[in-house]
């Protein structure tokens, strides 16, 4: 929650009041919260941390781990005519509570004392993390989740020295295959909850609970049923110990090894917020990154999983020349530019189409579109995805920059050439193509013998592929962890990329190739040398990015557009705020 306490002094009580604000005293100080607000909320506008398990902004709280005890106090209650009596600073003396109370499901009232610490309350959190730790395995060296652990670190801050418990652990399920992307530990679980309200009332897929009473409980998916959600491994993202893992990133490195990058996802218009987690030159996982215009908290599997694509052995690492025996071999970056450049020179503008991608960068789509002017063509095409909506986070439109690209190319509808570019292929009208990230044969409807019939084909991609196979220059990119830049969502929002590793190879970010290959083209005019002078480019050239510069669009973006979009989770996630069922 991103509310930030009531700045020093605070208003007179009257306007706090109209304003919908109370008083509360935290740990000796005042401060001024909104009505309503819970007591864990108010205590971190605070700046005191109250520890916690089972409690998440954004879902509902069951108050069944009891870690987050706190003393509550409020003014004594008044007698028959008697009038209440306040001290120097304006409030009531403040009766203390013999015992505890739960910060995460009570909500604040005017002249109401909140204590975090004190005898009470840290022998109760003492006492409560002494029970949580009866049956937990003490096995925190082979643990996924140690570095990030919870009960791991608040049993330093608030446990015993030493345990007393001298009896046998009680023995539960280990290593359970309770989905495709996920494993349980169910000796590791502190029955917080987290992940079976997440399945309820997020995913809306409610496929766990617990079973048995007790010491016995256990975490288990529904009888005939299996943690199948394309939202599933967000369950193990907030469990709080290493109760559920992934089975993706088990026993693959330790979290603390990690760089933590933030960027955004590109498998979809959303442009969820991501942090990927890298160790030397490689991937290890991506995880959601809350942004609560975006995402709020989660991100779907397909999407964190889709780094793999780029992780194997079709990658390209080197520019690829077609020589006079129909072989490609490798060249120098440069030689590989000025080939694919002085080949388009043989053509008439009429005779050039380019196919381009909504998947590149607002920066390699300006340079793109110079490049088609410096072509002197107006045949030009993006390959469209569109799809259905799974109601959440995943967009109808699979691209990522489809606004940004109309935006930046100045057309509505940027895919409305790509049947006259193939009839025009096919005819052989058009002799000379440039593909900038696509594969045409898979994904635009080109057939190997229509694209067989082109004189002078130049591909810029990640992969080898079926389009690649014709080409007769070869340009190898960098994916969406290997270059910086920006990009606008399907709601207009602007949004940054940014580079957690290094392209493999000769790679090179497109829109330093795209320079190349424009500098080859026009060479009166001065090309970029900096991806922020591509980002003033734009900031030059259209309205909506005046002002901006790609360090201020900031870790969250910025709204540049209003497109009329909305993200189904988002306005479910509002729809809970406004009914008191979550903080959000």
């Amino acid at each position: 929650m991103s509310e930030t306490a009531t700045a020093s002094p605070p208003l007179p009580k009257d306007l706090a009041a109209e304003k919908g604000l109370v008083n509360v005293q935290i740990d000796g100080t005042w401060i001024q919260v909104p009505k309503g607000t819970r007591m864990i909320e108010a205590c971190k506008m605070a700046e005191k941390l109250v520890p916690h398990y089972c409690y998440h902004p954004k879902l509902s709280s069951p108050g069944n781990c009891r870690m987050c005890l706190v003393q509550m106090g409020m003014p004594p209650r008044l007698g028959p005519g008697q009038d209440p009596e306040f001290n120097e600073e304006g409030y009531q003396e403040i009766g203390w509570m013999p015992r505890p109370v739960i910060a995460c499901a009570n909500t604040v009232a005017e002249n109401m004392g909140i204590r975090t610490t004190g005898e009470l309350v840290e022998k109760c959190r003492e006492g409560v993390m002494e029970f949580l730790l009866i049956n937990h395995p003490l096995d925190c060296p082979i643990c996924d989740q140690a570095g990030e652990c919870r009960l791991q670190e608040f049993s330093v801050e608030h446990g015993r020295g030493g345990s007393r418990f001298q009896e046998n652990k009680v023995k539960k399920p280990k290593n359970v295959d309770i989905g495709p992307r996920i494993r349980l530990d169910d000796e590791r679980c502190i029955m917080c909850s987290r992940c079976i309200r997440f399945m309820d009332e997020v995913a809306e897929e409610p496929v766990l609970g617990f079973t048995d009473r007790g010491t016995h409980t256990t975490l288990t998916v529904h009888p005939g049923r299996k943690l199948e959600s394309n939202y599933g491994l967000n369950t193990v993202d907030i469990c709080p110990v290493g109760a559920l893992t992934s089975n993706d990133f088990r026993f693959q490195m330790r979290v603390w090894f990690l760089k933590e990058t933030p960027s955004i996802d590109v498998n979809c218009g959303t442009g969820c917020n991501i942090t990927v987690w890298t160790r030397g030159n490689e991937i290890y996982r991506i995880t959601p990154r809350e942004n609560n215009d975006v995402n709020s908290a989660w991100l779907p599997d397909s999407h964190r999983l889709a780094y793999h694509a780029f992780q194997n052995e079709r990658r390209l690492t080197q520019a690829l020349l077609l020589n006079e025996n129909d072989e490609h071999r490798a060249v120098p970056m440069p030689t590989a530019i000025e080939k694919a450049a002085g080949g388009f020179t043989n053509f008439q503008p009429e005779e050039i189409a380019v196919i381009a991608s909504a998947r590149m960068t607002n920066e390699e789509l300006i340079l793109t579109k110079k490049i088609i002017k410096a072509l002197g063509t107006d045949r030009y095409a993006l390959v469209a995805r569109f799809e259905e909506s799974d109601g959440k986070l995943v967009s109808a439109d699979r691209n990522p920059n489809t606004t940004g690209a109309k935006l930046v190319l100045g057309n509505e509808d940027p895919f409305s050439q790509m049947d006259a570019i193939r009839e025009g292929v096919t005819s052989g009208e058009i002799k000379a193509l440039l593909v900038l990230g696509e594969d045409i044969v898979d994904d635009a409807g080109f057939s190997n013998d229509e694209v067989e019939k082109l004189k002078h084909l130049v591909v810029l991609h990640l992969l080898s592929n079926a389009t690649a196979g014709h080409a007769d220059v070869v340009l190898p990119a960098a994916s969406f962890a290997e270059k910086r830049g920006s990009m606008i969502n399907v709601a207009g929002r602007l949004q940054r990329l940014n580079r957690a590793i290094l392209p493999p190879g000769d790679a090179l970010p497109d829109w330093e190739i795209l320079a190349g290959l424009l500098a080859a083209l026009d060479t009166e005019s001065a090309q970029p040398n900096r991806i922020e002078d591509v980002f003033q480019m734009l900031a030059t050239e259209i309205d909506e990015f005046k002002g901006h510069t790609l360090t201020s669009v900031g870790e969250l973006g910025v709204p540049v557009l209003e497109t009329g979009v909305t993200i189904p989770l988002l306005e479910r996630e509002k729809e809970r705020i406004k009914n008191r069922e979550i903080v959000g």
